[in-house]
């Protein structure tokens, strides 16, 4: 290694350092490429820590039974409704945080999350009692069955009854984000998610004086990683080094500030919704070729996801920038913070989307060896592949537009790629012509390409300079 390549190297280890432990706040001045890094990091372990606690948590529970396994799947479904507004409501505030810090107007950044996180416990309680009340009526409703029902209706209670840790969860880390403090967000999911993965044996096997939960033990588990993380990031609100700092006098009901984050994050939820509504359209769509078919498509899928937490978390340091950016005035600083960050996001893409067209056989042979779902796993991964480098600067200007305040447009652009092309062509490509599963996995990447295209094209025009939230 020459002394440059050292000097370099420890460099970008000492940057490193500074953005996990979060001593890096200012990124409205300066260069962009350090502010990009400096956010990029945590949020990219962030994203990571998320994925992990997933593959753990199924991991423990398939351990269980296969009903266990399917009360899980059945659950998540339904709530993907208190997702989509957690979501929602985090792009809100993310953009509402972001611009305020930008402006220097540190007490409107505080007003804007505190009213973010009053809107959330609201909507979190009501959709809690309904869970908690009404569990086996859920799976029913989703069409379980009774011994199904009976095993893991305790799952589905814990889990929907105590959707307010999910809810500020995702709330309060969109608080941090907004504020800059991208490594405390990270720290957070750290504490949840390792705690999960320590309480999961405990309460779904039982252990000393702890009974064996079953699958309900992870619905307990969860809530407790959540709960505790939660409260560790309330403490840091009200009492820690958070840049947005709330006091009791803070706990204040203010209409406007709630009514303009409500408006902001209708977008956010649409936007969500439109997603995963295709996506059950196309999971409904690969059923119909066989169980093999299917599986491959699943795993090609599950792939996909972990790989893209990295270039989410990419996505996520624009969104930051550009509120920031925006709010100290500086539109021409966020625009080039989005095409710089694309770069580098294209770049990451490109290196998988190659290692996938080259090795997909052998990924989805790390899964499973039945050879037909080896097959069509391989070809998902490598014709979905093939639009990576257009998605990569596609997902980045989709959060620019969010972190701008502006949900509508990319709610827009959403709707035109997934619900008028996506979903129409996967369908005539799969049963009209009868492509099979090639027909949905090139309607995935050729919907992922128009959806980059026209954000690109609309982006440019800049209309999301002028907005106001």
């Amino acid at each position: 290694m020459t002394l440059q390549n050292k000097i370099t190297f420890k460099k970008l280890f000492s940057y490193f350092i500074i953005a996990i432990t979060g001593k890096e706040t200012e990124f409205t001045t300066g260069s962009i490429r350090k502010a990009i890094f400096m956010l990029s990091i945590p949020m990219i372990l962030e994203m990571m820590m998320e994925s992990i606690f997933a593959i753990v948590d199924i991991a423990y529970v398939s351990r269980v039974s296969v009903n266990a396994v399917a009360t899980i799947g059945l659950t998540e479904s339904v709530i993907t409704l208190v997702y989509a507004i957690a979501i929602g409501l985090s792009m809100a505030a993310t953009a509402v945080v972001a611009r305020r810090v930008g402006e220097k107007d540190l007490k409107g950044a505080r007003e804007a999350a505190m009213q973010a996180i009053l809107f959330g416990i609201a909507v979190a309680l009501s959709i809690g009692v309904i869970g908690f009340l009404y569990s086996k009526e859920i799976l029913a409703l989703m069409g379980g069955q009774p011994d199904l029902i009976a095993e893991g209706y305790g799952y589905t209670k814990l889990l929907i009854g105590g959707n307010i840790t999910i809810v500020l969860l995702f709330l309060i880390n969109a608080i941090f984000r907004g504020a800059g403090d991208a490594s405390v967000a990270m720290w957070t999911l750290v504490l949840s998610n390792g705690l999960n993965i320590i309480l999961d044996p405990i309460f779904i096997f039982g252990w000393g004086p702890v009974p064996e939960f079953g699958v309900m033990g992870a619905a307990i588990a969860t809530n407790i990683g959540r709960g505790t993380a939660v409260i560790f990031q309330l403490g840091i609100l009200f009492f820690g080094w958070s840049r947005i700092k709330l006091t009791v006098s803070d706990i204040v009901l203010r209409i406007g500030v709630m009514l303009n984050l409500i408006k902001v994050s209708l977008g956010g939820i649409a936007q969500f919704l439109i997603g995963t509504s295709s996506w059950v359209f196309l999971m409904r769509l690969m059923s119909e070729f066989g169980s093999e078919v299917l599986a491959g498509y699943t795993i090609a899928i599950r792939v996909m996801m972990f790989t893209f937490m990295p270039a989410w978390g990419m996505s996520n340091a624009a969104a930051t920038l550009v509120g920031q950016n925006l709010g100290a005035k500086q539109p021409e600083r966020a625009e080039k913070s989005v095409w710089i960050t694309g770069k580098y996001n294209a770049f990451f893409m490109l290196a998988v989307s190659l290692v996938y067209l080259f090795f997909a056989t052998e990924i989805i042979g790390l899964f499973t060896d039945t050879a037909s779902v080896i097959t069509n796993g391989a070809l998902c991964l490598q014709v979905v592949a093939a639009g990576y480098i257009f998605y990569a600067y596609g997902m980045v200007v989709s959060q620019a537009f969010n972190g701008a305040g502006d949900t509508r447009t990319p709610t827009k652009i959403n709707f035109i790629a997934f619900w008028l092309f996506q979903l129409p062509f996967a369908y005539l490509a799969a049963m009209t012509f009868e492509l099979g599963a090639l027909g949905v996995f090139l309607a995935i990447t050729l919907a992922e390409v128009m959806l980059s295209l026209i954000a690109i094209i609309w982006f440019r025009k800049g209309y999301w300079k002028k907005v106001q939230v």
